[in-house]
């Protein structure tokens, strides 16, 4: 699948056309099919909106080409093969799943091609996996949810039960929750893990929940996964009595309207939603909204601070693989969710973290920020970053 968009003095134009010599040539790797195909299209979305609308800035122009990884880390090596051996892309964009992100990791840094990250949260690739090749500027597994754990003790919930899909993103999610929470004085009286893309029925879990003696729920979910769980969370009878907390990806604005009244008065912790109150946000989601009609998701952001963070590089005058990789590590800028930048210990995305409740709005479910929580680094976690040599 090929897309091309060329951006230069401002321009963007949708169809095809042969990329001058100036032109950097940009893989997005992206599911566009599978239990995630929404959240990339939303990346998608995003990305191609930075270019239209920051592409002025710069004076090279952006060739971009697309790749459905379906969701399958062995499907999307190939498809991340292809990008930089046939295709000879200049920076790869995108990545959704942690799995995904975990199988493309050695091929990237080994072919010294840029990857900009624009969603998956796998902890080890800005970790002990780290790469000079590997910027993230979506978040981390840990960074989403470690805020959460200290600020759900000092509401006065001391026990929590757990639940999150079988995988690395799932674990990952879960465990940054727990070390804070735990810390704290918290206490986790269950944690389970749900088979990843094959649970239909959450009754099981939901029943363990209930017996354990719990305050409230903790849980990370994401796209048809969340829409199930928070239907079922809510038909089982427990929202009442016992709430729900988790990641914001839970209610994303995304897909909250598919959740419909379940997910009123859930509780969830992200680093975006489209009712941040700042002039940049403002800007993004009247953009976005004229673009597709529908408010901007945080994969959206994601996607468009990915194509900014790429424009910035751009700036410095880097064009090819290593200077650009260089450049990225150094990106920072006032954008829709708060102060951005990159900490070039990690090469991870410092950011602030919103806990918001999802509530009944004019034209249906909208976000109340409850609290901004500060931004914070992500611990070294065994990166050991080295430099990219020229």
């Amino acid at each position: 699948m090929k897309r091309a968009i060329l951006a230069a003095l401002g321009l963007a134009t949708s169809f095809a056309l042969p990329a001058a010599a100036e032109d950097i040539k940009v893989g997005l790797l992206l599911p566009y099919s599978g239990v995630y195909a929404a959240l990339g299209n939303d990346i998608e979305a995003g990305f191609n909106l930075a270019i239209e609308q920051f592409g002025g800035e710069t004076e090279v122009g952006f060739e971009v080409l697309t790749e459905d990884t379906e969701v399958k880390p062995p499907v999307a090596l190939g498809k991340a093969k292809k990008l930089i051996l046939q295709e000879k892309v200049d920076v790869i964009a995108g990545i959704v799943s942690s799995g995904v992100l975990g199988a493309v990791r050695d091929m990237v840094h080994g072919a010294g091609v840029p990857l900009i990250v624009a969603n998956a949260g796998n902890d080890n690739a800005t970790g002990a996996a780290c790469s000079p090749f590997i910027t993230r500027m979506s978040f981390s597994s840990g960074q989403v949810n470690r805020p959460m754990g200290r600020w759900l003790f000092d509401q006065g919930v001391k026990k929590v039960f757990t639940l999150a899909p079988d995988y690395a993103g799932g674990r990952q999610m879960i465990g940054g929750f727990t070390e804070t929470f735990t810390a704290a004085g918290g206490e986790i009286v269950g944690q389970e893990f749900t088979p990843f893309q094959k649970t239909q029925d959450f009754g099981p879990y939901l029943a363990q929940a209930k017996a354990s003696g719990a305050d409230a729920v903790y849980v990370f979910y994401a796209g048809g996964e969340a829409i199930s769980f928070v239907k079922q969370y809510d038909s089982f009878g427990l929202k009442g009595a016992l709430p729900l907390y988790g990641s914001g990806f839970l209610t994303s604005p995304l897909y909250v309207n598919a959740e419909g009244p379940a997910a009123e008065g859930v509780i969830t912790a992200l680093h975006y939603v489209p009712t941040i109150d700042s002039e940049a946000n403002a800007t993004f989601v009247e953009a976005f909204q004229e673009l597709t009609g529908r408010m901007p998701s945080e994969f959206a952001v994601q996607g468009y601070d990915a194509g900014r963070a790429l424009i910035e590089a751009t700036k410095t005058g880097a064009k090819d693989r290593k200077s650009l990789a260089n450049a990225l590590r150094q990106v920072s800028f006032d954008g829709p969710r708060g102060e951005t930048s990159i900490d070039p210990s990690t090469n991870n995305i410092v950011q602030p973290i919103y806990v918001y409740e999802t509530v009944a709005g004019e034209s249906g479910l909208t976000q109340k920020v409850l609290a901004q929580l500060p931004a914070e680094k992500d611990p070294v976690n065994g990166c050991e970053m080295a430099p990219v040599s020229n």
